[in-house]
């Protein structure tokens, strides 16, 4: 009976380091000025806090398959969220005209 006590408290605390995680995430997307700022705040906000969220939802399940599920969602959002992000931000480089007028160029 304690032990199911500590793991709902251990889970609900990783839980809601999740979520503080994804209202930073919120605050930076709408304080930062630029769109790379931006995108770089909601990439890492999100793969950062998915995965803690995640981890919480898995103490809260305990070992079984559902958690390894979970895991194996973690494991594709951690290759493929910063991937994505890195794309985008790619695009936003060479489609964007006014680049040159806040970012400092070096040749």
């Amino acid at each position: 009976m304690a032990i199911e006590w500590i793991r709902f408290v251990v889970g609900a605390v990783v839980l809601l380091i999740g979520l503080c995680t994804f209202a930073l995430e919120v605050f930076g997307s709408y304080r930062f000025r630029f769109v790379l700022n931006r995108m770089h705040a909601a990439a890492m906000g999100d793969t950062l806090g998915i995965g803690i969220s995640l981890i919480g939802l898995i103490i809260f399940s305990g070992l079984n398959f559902t958690s390894l599920k979970m895991f194996l969602v973690i494991l594709f959002l951690w290759f493929a969220s910063p991937v994505a992000s890195h794309l985008i931000a790619r695009l936003e480089v060479t489609t964007d005209e006014e680049l040159e007028t806040y970012c400092e160029i070096r040749k």
